[in-house]
């Protein structure tokens, strides 16, 4: 299997009456889609035509197509894909999660791009399994299945009520920071667009190493020792983190993920005040701050959930189920620490509308999640409604995301080098999706009308 940059190996394939070269662009949408649907059905045919795109794009064939941005006067999409690019590795090439996600980064992302090329996802997005890779360095025991990504072995964690001041900073030059800088490198010089790092956020950090139920029990019954944790987390380890990433890339930015600390979890009223006020602890002064954002806190709707006379059985904190807070409040905070986009994610179940509003308002670019299980072939019971309803829901994110382009001060490049997730935003795409669904989202995004940007 070729994967050495260094080697332009042209690839061809057989095509009736003779040789010919692959090219990418012939898998534009929806022909990609139309194949990924042929290989995940097992057909034979389907895996050799795979077989030979991935060698094509793996030997560096495609670098020079990985160069065109998205369009900017377009809605546009973007995907996480790293779940699905290792399920075709692993089935075209028996390479297991370790492998793919450790070593060889050209191979890495040439294969996330290629799968972005073939779901039909125009803007660039590359991603990794950014919470086991924050919590691995520290000295978490980790899970790394053969064809799943890895994860915090939940049975083992890592510090305790005692230990947890004793953490120090983390060697960020070899393993995995050494692994994700080589794939931010090679990102960065196949496709023109600055480096994204993603970590964890302070809360989902603690939760993967301390252990969500003994941090929920704290959450209630001792904040402060929270708080502490939260704020050693960030000068002890991400902000260091940060500091050796922006040292080695100056034009680089900072995604942080907070699910576990999300309002769903822990209440809109710890949300603010452990989660997001951990992530303004850990940026104060840092020169590169307006390149740090948070976009991944679940379950805005629980803002305005009321509170139940009787305690729910749920397995979530106080927090969550007393003063929750307004959505409006909630809104602000988050924007404290995402002042680049508006987010609207699958989980937080709040009409379109809203974000669509609060965008215009803040005067910033709206981009609204595709929710894993929104996509999920094993979750579908009646595929025809759930093509009517994915249709609706699709066009309603198009048409909320063309008028705040059209409103706002948008830059004339709509932001379509930027690294991060721009308009409709696959949160995760993998071996498991539903194409058809995939398609007719992307259906609505490619019909859609070209912006009319304001004069």
């Amino acid at each position: 299997m070729p994967c050495n940059p260094n080697d332009r190996i042209r690839i061809f394939c057989w095509a009736g009456a003779g040789w010919t070269m692959i090219k990418i662009e012939d898998y534009a949408y929806p022909s990609g889609l139309h194949l990924l649907t042929r290989w995940q059905t097992g057909d034979a045919d389907a895996k050799r035509e795979m077989t030979n795109i991935f060698d094509a794009a793996i030997a560096g064939e495609f670098d020079e197509n990985f160069t065109v941005l998205a369009p900017p006067d377009r809605v546009n999409s973007t995907a996480s894909v790293h779940m699905l690019a290792l399920a075709i590795l692993h089935d075209l090439y028996g390479i297991e999660s370790w492998d793919y996600y450790n070593t060889e980064p050209y191979r890495y992302v040439r294969a996330n791009l290629a799968v972005s090329r073939l779901i039909g996802a125009n803007k660039f997005y590359m991603t990794w399994a950014l919470y086991a890779f924050t919590c691995e360095p520290l000295g978490q025991k980790m899970m790394y299945p053969d064809k799943f990504p890895p994860g915090a072995d939940p049975e083992v964690t890592l510090i305790n009520r005692d230990s947890w001041h004793l953490l120090e900073t983390p060697d960020f030059t070899t393993g995995v920071p050494k692994a994700i800088d080589g794939i931010l490198r090679v990102t960065e010089e196949l496709t023109g667009v600055p480096p994204l790092l993603q970590i964890s956020a302070p809360y989902s950090l603690a939760a993967d190493i301390y252990g969500q139920e003994p941090l929920l029990t704290d959450v209630v019954n001792d904040p402060d020792n929270v708080n502490a944790l939260l704020d050693h987390l960030g000068d002890k380890v991400l902000g260091p983190w940060m500091d050796h990433y922006i040292e080695s890339f100056p034009n680089g930015w900072v995604e942080l993920s907070e699910a576990s600390g999300s309002p769903f979890f822990i209440g809109p009223e710890n949300c603010k005040n452990m989660s997001i006020r951990s992530i303004r602890h850990m940026l104060r002064d840092k020169p590169y701050a307006d390149r740090v954002f948070d976009n991944n806190f679940r379950g805005d709707f629980v803002a305005e959930v009321k509170k139940k006379g009787r305690a729910s059985r749920r397995k979530i904190s106080k927090g969550a189920s007393s003063d929750r807070g307004s959505l409006l409040e909630l809104t602000d905070a988050k924007v404290s620490v995402n002042p680049v986009f508006i987010m609207r994610l699958e989980a937080d179940k709040v009409d379109i509308s809203f974000y669509e509003e609060q965008a215009i308002q803040r005067n910033l670019p709206l981009t609204s999640g595709i929710g894993s299980p929104q996509i999920d072939r094993n979750s579908i019971a009646d595929l025809d409604a759930a093509k009517a309803e994915i249709a609706d829901t699709a066009r309603s994110f198009v048409d909320a995301i063309k008028r705040v382009g059209e409103t706002i001060d948008l830059p004339v490049d709509n932001h379509v080098g930027a690294p991060w997730p721009s308009h409709v935003y696959f949160e995760d795409v993998n071996g498991e999706s539903q194409f058809e669904l995939v398609e007719i989202i992307l259906n609505e995004v490619y019909k859609c009308a070209p912006i009319e940007r304001r004069a």
